[in-house]
């Protein structure tokens, strides 16, 4: 019998029309994975920030104050509303704040920025949770945010793209070596009777859905078919495992480059944790505080009080615990470098009106003694 007459017989043109296929698994989405998880570490590492507003001198808190560190407006609180706005700088490399007639300070959800040569750029279009102002907002009136000069998303596509097709190889390939393998072998009779072939579709259903759900499963064995079922254990399944984390923790490694994070920090690695933790405040944390501080800086200070001293910093969270550094901080103190408020200020504290703060001090041990005579000349018996 040739080919073309096998495939016309009744009784094999049945068996193409049983659904022997079932996928129960979902591909895993690792690139959503790797940018929550890197975006998000940010983003609550700046949520934990103070903004301090300096006037004539001083540190004030003012209504600016409240704005930045409490209550941004009137549906979120500050850390929910930083966190909400680095994630979406990071995300999508910009960032649009405006602000309401109510003074209140809103993350836009959408706009069409308007990119000038020589007048103020203005955006059109912002979208704030569903409501679209009507009005164009200029340069000078926003906060307008970027995260780097470039987009990061075609860079993670193209990354994902290589390493999404080999995480989708090993991954059918590891299910491949675990699959149950089955047989039903069915008599001529059977195969020309619809019931007979509903039968069999209606077994083949019940065996899958006994094997998926229970431990124990028994196939009773019914005239007409036979069922016989080829386990495929091939190769080791713990490698293929590895193969799998290995390839998604090196997706999730490129992305934690590309923002600037540590690794073994992002990672939970406990070895040299505070030398990686300085490196990240240094050369991530405080670089992204600079933009939001400057953006703040040139829009809500007029550059005269700037220029006179007044100022919002901000202050980033501790990786060091103030009690490890007095030792340091006594040094700094008695050599005569520093006076005890500006020792605060770099620790994050206020100053604080004490006049004893405001003076320099000079231990005996860092005094400068000349030598004299009397002092270079030995005693009679030497």
């Amino acid at each position: 019998m040739g080919l073309l007459e096998f495939f016309k017989r009744k009784d094999v043109q049945f068996s193409f029309d049983l659904e022997l296929f079932q996928d129960v698994s979902e591909r895993a989405h690792m690139r959503k994975l790797a940018i929550d998880t890197c975006a998000s570490f940010l983003a609550r590492t700046i949520s934990q920030a103070e903004f301090r507003v300096k006037e004539n001198g001083k540190y004030t808190k003012n209504e600016l104050y409240r704005r930045l560190n409490l209550r941004p407006n009137v549906n979120q609180t500050a850390s929910t509303y930083w966190q909400k706005t680095v994630y979406k700088l990071v995300y999508e490399n910009e960032c649009l704040i405006i602000k309401s007639d109510t003074d209140d300070l809103l993350v836009a959800d959408s706009f069409v920025h308007n990119s000038k040569a020589v007048y103020e750029d203005t955006f059109s279009q912002v979208t704030v949770n569903g409501y679209t102002f009507e009005r164009v907002f200029k340069q000078s009136e926003v906060l307008h945010l970027k995260f780097a000069n470039e987009k990061l998303s075609p860079l993670i596509d193209a990354l994902y793209k290589d390493y999404g097709e080999l995480f989708g190889r090993i991954l059918s390939s590891q299910k491949r070596k675990n699959q149950i393998r089955s047989t039903v072998n069915i008599d001529a009779m059977t195969s020309k009777s619809d019931e007979g072939m509903a039968n069999v579709q209606d077994f083949i259903d019940r065996a899958y859905k006994s094997f998926s759900e229970k431990d124990v499963a028994f196939v009773p064995q019914m005239p007409g078919f036979e069922y016989k079922e080829h386990f495929s254990g091939g190769g080791n399944g713990i490698l293929s495992v590895d193969e799998i984390n290995k390839v998604t923790d090196g997706f999730f490694d490129q992305v934690a480059l590309a923002l600037g994070i540590p690794i073994p920090l992002i990672r939970g690695d406990m070895a040299d944790v505070e030398k990686v933790t300085k490196n990240y405040m240094m050369y991530t944390i405080k670089p992204l505080v600079k933009k939001i501080s400057d953006e703040i800086n040139a829009k809500f200070v007029e550059p005269q009080d700037y220029l006179n001293g007044d100022i919002v910093t901000v202050k980033v969270p501790n990786y060091l615990d103030i009690f490890d550094l007095s030792n340091a901080v006594d040094k700094l103190r008695s050599s005569g470098i520093m006076n005890g408020n500006e020792i605060r200020t770099e620790l994050g504290l206020e100053e604080v009106d004490i006049p004893q703060l405001n003076s320099y001090f000079i231990t005996k041990n860092y005094s400068d003694v000349m030598p004299s005579e009397e002092n270079l000349k030995g005693g009679e018996n030497e």
